[in-house]
């Protein structure tokens, strides 16, 4: 067996805090890395965030601060600091999120 010899890269570290903060909406705002089709961000969102739409998109992540009630059309989870988040996309699992804290603070990966 030959040893290894190819070259640690050294773009594996997401600099998060040299990235600036994006707000989208009032209440919410988030910093991302993008590679391929994944994006991971971090995002924060506060209770004055309010989602007009259902969100159909699919989420992966933690949160890493607060808490947070997902609304899934009436099936309502309440999520905290320390717990995984795992919503598939589509129609069928569309989505709403509520900030029960001054800040919820979430590490998500996401599919583009």
């Amino acid at each position: 067996m030959e040893p290894h010899t190819k070259k640690p890269r050294a773009d594996f570290r997401i600099d998060f805090d040299g990235k600036e903060w994006k707000t989208p909406f009032p209440g919410s705002r988030y910093k991302a890395y993008r590679s391929g089709d994944r994006l991971v961000r971090i995002a924060e969102f506060t209770p004055e965030f309010t989602e007009a739409d259902w969100c159909e998109k699919g989420h992966i992540g933690y949160v890493i601060e607060g808490s947070m009630q997902i609304d899934c059309h009436g099936r309502i989870e309440t999520l905290n600091a320390g717990d995984g988040i795992f919503i598939p996309p589509g129609e069928g699992t569309g989505h709403k999120v509520h900030a029960l804290t001054p800040v919820v603070r979430l590490l998500l990966i996401e599919e583009i």
